[in-house]
């Protein structure tokens, strides 16, 4: 599958920016990691796509080096004003919806992809983490901030917008192809 058809098909998906993801450029931190630990989003320690049950940074970081290429994609939205939370839970519902759909139509093409969405995994409403086997191996996925990635560094250094004004929001995610 060429960009061109790829971009076609992440438009039809509903995202707002798709372009090329050079995998060299993705470094992963420790300190956003340690961002995680923090838990502000209260996911830290309780599911397998998060830190720790997502791995180690080294086993992440083994993980994203076995790909060289991918995509960035990420849906923008309008907000009523800054402190406008359901916006930005709509936004964010629409872009893991179009990331789900649009993963499950990569894999016919990627059957070994390695999709990295925007904020933690959503697929079951109780993780299983720690006392069980994750249900959905091959569907759950972990956010780039999980993996280590600062996402504005990986959005500029791919040549994607991060910010878009006031009142507007992004959610960016990928997918590692090839």
């Amino acid at each position: 599958m060429n960009f061109k058809e790829l971009k076609e098909l992440c438009q039809s998906h509903g995202f707002t920016h798709t372009v090329p993801l050079a995998c060299d450029t993705i470094e992963l931190k420790p300190e956003v990691r340690q961002m995680c630990a923090s838990d502000s989003c209260h996911k830290y320690n309780k599911c397998w796509s998060c830190p720790p049950g997502c791995g180690t940074l080294e086993e992440c970081e083994k993980r994203v080096r076995k790909y060289k290429l991918g995509i960035l994609v990420q849906t923008v939205g309008q907000l009523e004003d800054s402190m406008d939370g359901e916006g930005m839970m709509r936004i964010e519902d629409m872009h893991k919806a179009s990331f789900y759909a649009l993963e499950k139509d990569l894999r016919k093409f990627y059957p070994d992809m390695l999709p990295i969405g925007a904020g933690c995994c959503t697929k079951c409403k109780v993780c299983t983490y720690p006392d069980a086997p994750c249900r959905f191996p091959g569907e759950a996925f972990s956010s780039m901030e999980a993996y280590g990635m600062l996402v504005m560094q990986v959005c500029q250094a791919n040549h994607l917008d991060y910010y878009y004004g006031s009142g507007k929001i992004a959610y960016t995610s990928c997918y590692l192809l090839k």
